[in-house]
């Protein structure tokens, strides 16, 4: 990869990571850092790094740097950000149906809400998550399915259907 490619990789993919980290770590700082460190990997290692594979390769790097980072702080779970009358608002007017839906995203753990940014939202496909994330293709499966199936029942609770 040369260094024109590189440039043309910061510019076309730094946004995508940074929003697939932000959206899981919920900490701007937190995410920007490890973006930054994801873009410096692959900078050291651009002489191996084929240009076609970097998005594949950054994601993947930023997504073991986020691992790591929530390991090393104890935050296996994240805090809930919106107390119970927000949710009680967020189900009652159309504005904030993005809030109820990352509330139902919060409550998946990291695994299950990685696959789900992954696959519906960045639009990789199950082999590209597996390589992403370590796992192989019936585990992205399995895993995405369980993790749709707990949004599906957070959402359609009474509480969140007008």
């Amino acid at each position: 990869m040369t260094e024109k490619e590189y440039n043309e990789c910061v510019t076309l993919y730094a946004d995508n990571v940074y929003r697939f980290i932000v959206k899981n770590l919920r900490q701007e700082e937190d995410a920007r850092d490890i973006v930054q460190t994801a873009f410096e990997k692959l900078w050291r290692n651009r002489s191996s790094v084929e240009t076609e594979k970097s998005k594949s390769y950054l994601f993947t790097v930023a997504y073991n740097q986020m691992i790591d980072h929530i390991r090393k702080h104890k935050r296996v779970q994240l805090k809930e950000s919106f107390g119970e009358e927000t949710r009680v608002q967020a189900a009652h007017t159309g504005s904030d149906l993005k809030k109820t839906l990352m509330e139902a995203l919060n409550r998946l753990n990291e695994t299950q809400r990685s696959l789900v940014m992954l696959k519906d939202y960045e639009g990789y496909n199950y082999e590209e998550i597996g390589q992403i994330m370590g796992l192989n293709e019936s585990q992205v499966k399995v895993y995405l399915h369980r993790a749709r199936l707990t949004l599906r029942d957070y959402l359609v609770s009474p509480e969140h259907i007008r």
